[in-house]
């Protein structure tokens, strides 16, 4: 009787044991996912440090700037395509707010704006113009649009492209100025603003 007694005792205090141990497991498997919790918010929070935290804010200028910077990219790359046909902007890996040029017809090959041509850089920042025209766009009507030579430097068939590309803004709606001396484009320009110099030194608008 008293053995039994004894043993009943025995089993009450390992069951009581293992509850202590299944509370003290189920504490630590709270206190990880609690620690897990915390370790995933902080990374959050460095992550957002590392990208713009600054005490002057330049980094979180750069960083609004170069999602601008994409989205003026993709924009001026569909008025790039239909100009050029070759060449695609992008974006240079771990450099924030530079340009690059990929040439589609050598293997996608990566290189400086500075190597391109007098033709071919006057596209890429017609395009550009043109990319940012929309971007603007979004926010506020633009109508007007202005562009002070380079139209020099195309050659036939480019200016042809140029021209259209032109033309078919101007039928959207927008007023399309164009500064050159290019003779070429005289036949394709209806409205002009000519400046004709006289002999005593002064100049003369004429509209033709």
């Amino acid at each position: 009787e008293e053995a039994h007694r004894q043993l009943l005792r025995q089993l009450g205090q390992l069951e009581e044991k293992q509850a202590q141990a299944e509370r003290r497991a189920r504490q630590h498997a709270s206190l990880l996912e609690a620690i897990e919790q915390q370790r995933q918010s902080f990374n959050r929070w460095a992550q957002l440090n590392e990208l713009i935290g600054q005490a002057d804010g330049k980094k979180f200028r750069t960083f609004a700037q170069g999602l601008t910077l994409q989205k003026l990219v993709a924009l001026a790359n569909v008025h790039l395509e239909r100009l050029n046909g070759r060449y695609l902007i992008d974006k240079r890996p771990e450099a924030d707010l530079e340009l690059d040029i990929i040439d589609t017809f050598q293997a996608d090959n990566r290189r400086s704006m500075y190597t391109l041509s007098g033709g071919e850089s006057f596209l890429v920042s017609l395009a550009l113009a043109l990319g940012l025209s929309d971007l603007a766009g979004k926010r506020a009507q633009i109508h007007s649009l202005f562009i002070d030579e380079g139209f020099g430097t195309l050659d036939e068939h480019s200016l042809d492209l140029a021209l259209d590309t032109l033309e078919n803004l101007q039928s959207s709606g927008k007023t399309i100025g164009v500064i050159s001396h290019v003779k070429a484009l005289k036949e394709r320009i209806g409205v002009q603003i000519q400046i004709q110099k006289h002999s005593n030194g002064f100049s003369v608008l004429k509209v033709v």
